[in-house]
C-alpha cells in the first residue's frame, strides 16, 4: 500500500497516519465534536489523547494488511481521515470509513479524497469490492458515496449502536470491474 496518495486536488493529499499526528488529530477530533457525534460511535473514545493508541494499532494493521487509516492532510492540515477499516484478504473486499472537519465539508474534498482511496485499492490492494455503510440520515456521506457510483444495496437494519439508540445502514458497494468503467475515476 502507498504511504500517501494524491487527490485530484493540487493542495489535498492522503497519507498514512503516523504517531507525530496524535495530538493534531486529538484536536481535529475535539474541534468537530459535535459535528462528528452524530455519526461516528467511536469519538467517546477520544475524550483524552488517546489517538497515540489508535494511530499505533492502525499502524500495527496496515503492516498486516488489515486496515489503512490515512490523515486527510489540506494545506499541511490534518483536516479529517479515510481509511480502509477492514480489509478481507481472502473475499478481496475492504469497508472504508472517513470524516470531515466541518469547516472543510461542501467543497469536494471528501469526494476526491474517497476517490483516491478506492483508485487505490483497486490498483494496489487488488480488492474486487469496496464498500461503505452509511447512517441512513447522514446525508453528506451518502452524497460521497452517491457522487462515486457506489450502488446501494439495501438497509441493515438497526446495524450500528450510536451512544443511546440504534442507526440504520445503507450498504453501498462499487466492483472493480463497475470503477474501470465509472466516469468519476477518469
Amino acid at each position: 500500500m502507498t504511504l500517501e496518495i494524491r487527490a485530484e486536488i493540487p493542495s489535498l493529499k492522503l497519507r498514512l497516519l503516523k504517531e507525530e499526528d496524535a495530538e493534531e488529530l486529538f484536536l481535529r477530533n475535539d474541534q468537530n465534536r459535535g459535528h462528528l457525534r452524530q455519526w461516528m460511535p467511536w469519538l467517546e473514545e477520544t475524550k483524552s489523547p488517546s489517538e497515540l493508541n489508535f494511530i499505533r494499532r492502525s499502524l500495527e494493521s496496515a503492516t498486516a494488511g488489515t486496515q489503512y487509516s490515512y490523515a486527510l492532510v489540506l494545506d499541511d492540515e490534518l483536516v479529517g481521515v479515510v481509511a480502509f477499516n477492514n480489509i478481507e484478504k481472502l473475499n478481496h473486499c475492504a469497508t472504508m470509513g472517513y470524516w470531515l472537519a466541518k469547516s472543510k465539508m461542501g467543497r469536494g474534498y471528501m469526494t476526491a479524497a474517497v476517490k483516491a482511496l478506492i483508485d487505490e485499492g483497486f490498483q494496489q490492494l487488488e480488492l474486487n469490492r469496496i464498500q461503505a455503510r452509511v447512517a441512513t440520515g447522514n446525508y453528506p456521506s451518502q452524497a460521497v458515496c452517491d457522487r462515486l457510483g457506489l450502488k446501494k444495496e439495501g438497509v441493515l437494519r438497526q446495524a450500528e449502536w450510536l451512544y443511546d439508540h440504534y442507526v440504520d445502514l445503507t450498504m453501498n458497494s462499487i466492483l472493480r470491474s463497475e470503477w474501470k468503467e465509472n466516469p468519476y475515476r477518469k
